[in-house]
This record gives structure tokens, sequence and C-alpha cells, in this order.
């Protein structure tokens, strides 16, 4: 029984995970120096992420003869992700200010370490909106794949796609099969790789407890309690109300990615299940082609814990710095952060720049501050993904509904059936969910 137990890669990367925080808190710098495991497992992934993307968004445009169908999608993809990331915005602003989240820490910031968020303030000026937009466009098409930039990625697949759309039926036929047969090899690496996710978790959470400390999670322990019960909040009765629109139990889903959440708790990257979490939605009975354009699109466009935390933590650091902010200051914020969490990646940090980021627009708030969230921000940045996580999976059902393409008696079985412990083992080609 526990042989069997101990196989399934979710206990694993649970057993892992306990072992990496006991490592971090005995041994500290040990827990420290495990950094490249967590860092090597990251790598891995991301190198598996752009062509299985890719070929997923290409296949699902190529299968469709209608093109108004594929901008019909991302259209409702785009409009479902901006008032629920609005929704997720104004949450964090509106429970910030009902607890007055930072009150009573009287932070002089000309105290703090400019130091400690010099790059990350430099990284965030170079990121305006309009490098963004110029940033969707690769230099060359192979250059999109080197850089891992998935809404690049993204344009080359709906461009390649609806380029294979437009030949002969024969070589349509043809060049969609080869995508299809690429796929399932990418799809194999990928089978491969997340076995080592118990490694990668261990690594990242040693790491984290270890360089890190407890200590650092105990003193700012208010703003990150928040953080945590603000998500849950977030994902049971916002979520799980559409959810429940939709059909399903928002509980039922969550037991249903266990597996996927574990692992972004370990790795505190949401990217590190991107090629799972897209074959699950698959065989919940979402269309392929929907799939292809929402979970990827989400990534960029749908980041429900970024979002909650960027304008939590923009405002707890106005409280903590005695900063007076005014109703037009606050709406500024939400306007802001509704562009600067636009493009943010699933990787671990990329929280905390778009943070810097707003802030550096909002200059009443000293942006020095963000010192004081360096310790803990890798702790939030767990939450972060896993809200982000959930908020795609719900987000692809929802989007398949409103096109009429989900499988509403395959939603229901699989939930009920739950995750099959052979479920890693298996390659779902692109074209169609696995059996």
């Amino acid at each position: 029984m526990v042989r069997r137990w101990l196989s399934l890669l979710y206990v694993q990367v649970l057993v892992a995970i306990a072992l990496g925080v006991l490592l971090g808190v005995l041994w500290p710098q040990i827990g420290a120096a495990m950094k490249p495991l967590g860092d090597a497992f990251i790598k891995l992934i991301k190198m598996v992420i752009a062509p299985v993307v890719f070929c997923t968004v290409v296949h699902g445009i190529a299968s469709v003869r209608e093109a108004s169908k594929v901008g019909r999608v991302g259209l409702k993809a785009i409009l479902y992700f901006e008032v629920v990331s609005t929704f997720a915005l104004a949450i964090g602003l509106i429970v910030a200010k009902l607890f007055r989240t930072g009150s009573g820490f009287n932070i002089d910031p000309s105290q703090l370490d400019a130091k400690a968020v010099a790059a990350y303030a430099a990284r965030a000026k170079a990121d305006s909106f309009t490098d963004h937009l110029m940033a969707i466009i690769p230099d060359t098409f192979i250059g999109a794949f080197a850089h891992g930039d998935l809404l690049q990625v993204l344009l080359l697949a709906v461009l390649t796609g609806f380029a294979i759309n437009a030949l002969p039926e024969r070589a349509r036929l043809a060049a969609s099969h080869a995508v299809d047969r690429l796929a399932e090899i990418f799809f194999g690496v990928v089978k491969i790789v997340v076995r080592a996710a118990p490694v990668g978790a261990f690594g990242a959470m040693a790491f984290t407890i270890g360089a890190y400390g407890l200590g650092s999670l105990v003193q700012l322990g208010e703003l990150v309690a928040t953080f945590y019960l603000t998500s849950i909040a977030f994902v049971l009765i916002v979520l799980g109300a559409i959810a429940r629109f939709c059909g399903f139990s928002i509980l039922r889903f969550i037991a249903y990615i266990r597996e996927e959440l574990l692992i972004v708790l370990g790795t505190s990257s949401s990217e590190s299940v991107l090629p799972q979490i897209m074959r699950k939605m698959q065989r919940l009975g979402c269309a392929p082609q929907v799939v292809g354009l929402t979970v990827p699109l989400g990534y960029s466009f749908n980041l429900d814990g970024t979002n909650i935390y960027m304008t939590l933590a923009t405002m707890f650091l106005a409280y903590a710095t005695n900063t007076e902010l005014t109703l037009g200051q606050e709406l500024t914020i939400l306007l802001v952060a509704m562009l600067t969490s636009k493009g943010a990646s699933g990787v671990t940090g990329a929280g905390f720049v778009t943070l810097a980021a707003t802030l550096s627009v909002i200059p009443a708030i000293p942006i020095e501050a963000l010192a004081v969230l360096v310790g803990i921000d890798k702790f939030m940045s767990e939450c972060r993904a896993l809200t982000n996580l959930v908020g795609n999976g719900v987000a692809c059902v929802a989007v398949s509904r409103w096109e009429g393409e989900l499988d509403q008696d395959r939603l229901q079985a699989e939930l009920a059936r739950g995750p099959a412990a052979h479920d890693l083992d298996e390659v779902a080609p692109v074209g169609r969910p696995a059996e």
C-alpha cells in the first residue's frame, strides 16, 4: 500500500516539498545551495513549452476551416480575461482598504537598501507599454523559440495555422497531421521531464526556506496571510461562481489538477505545468482549438493571482510608508495595473517586476519601499502561481462553454473519476483528448 502511494507523482512531490522545508530549517546553508535543482527543472520544462504551445495552436487553427471561428474564440477569451482580471485587481484593492494592511509599520524609505530593488526598478522602467507591444513581434521566426516568449510563439502559431488552413485540402491535412505527430514527440519529452518534478520541488523549497528563512515570513506575516486568504476567497467565491455557472464544482476541479498544483507549489512557477494542464483541459471535454488559444493566452493575460498581489501589495506599501492616496490615485493604480500585468510571465519573480512597473508610475509611493517585500516575495509567488493556474483552467472551461464546444457529459465523468494514477504517463495528441 505504501509503495503504491509513493509511486504516485503528486505524493512524491508532496514528500519532496516537506523534505525541502526540513532541510531549509535545519541546515539553511545546505538548503540555499539546492537552488540549482529547482532552476534546472524549470529550465527543462521551459525547453519544451514553446514547441508544445506552437504545435497545439497551429493544429487547432489548421483543423478549423472557418477562420472567423478562431478569431471569435480569441475575442471571447480576451473579453473573459479582462472582466475577471479587473475583478481580481479590484478585490485586492478593496481588501487592502478594508483591513488597512501595512498600517503601523511606519517605514522610512530612506533607511531601506535601495540596491535590493534597483534591478527590478530599472527593468520596470524599461518595460513600458509600447515596449510590451513591440516585444510581441519577434526579430526572427526562430528567435521566438530561442527566447521562449509565449506571446511571440503564439503570434507565429496563429500565422502558421492560418497559412496551413489556406492550403489545398490534401496539403492542409498532411501539414496538420505532421504538426500533430511532432506534438506527440514533445509531449513525450514532457512525460520524461516531469518525472524530475520531485527533485525540482525539493531544490526550490529548500532554497526558499534556507535563503530567506521562516523569520522573514513571520516578520511580514500580516501581508502574506492577507494575500493567501484573499486568493483562496477569490478562487472559492469568484471562480467558484463561474464554475457553478458552467456546471461543475470548483473543489472537484482543484482535486482533479492536484498533481499540477503541487508541482507549482514546489517550483513557484505555473509554466512548469503548462503542457500538462493543456492536456487535462482537453481530457475534461474542452475543444482542442479552444484549449490551444485560451490557455497560452491566459498565461499572459489572465493572471488572477498576480493581479490580486499587485493592488494588495501596492496599497500595503502605501499604508506602510504612511502615504495618503486620493481616490484618483487609487483608480490610477487600478488602471496602470491592468496594463502592467499583461504579458507577465508565469515564471517565479515576474509578479515582483510588474509590481515595480506599477509603482514607477505612482510617484507618491517611494519605489525604494519595495525592499521590504524582497524577503517574502518568494513565499507569495507560490500563491500567485497557484491562483493563476486555477484561474486559467476555469477560464478554459468557461470559454469552451460560451463557444458551445464543451462536452458536459465528459466533464462530469472526468471530474467524478478524478485524476488517474497513470495520467502523467499518457501522451495526449494535440488534436484529441487522451482516452
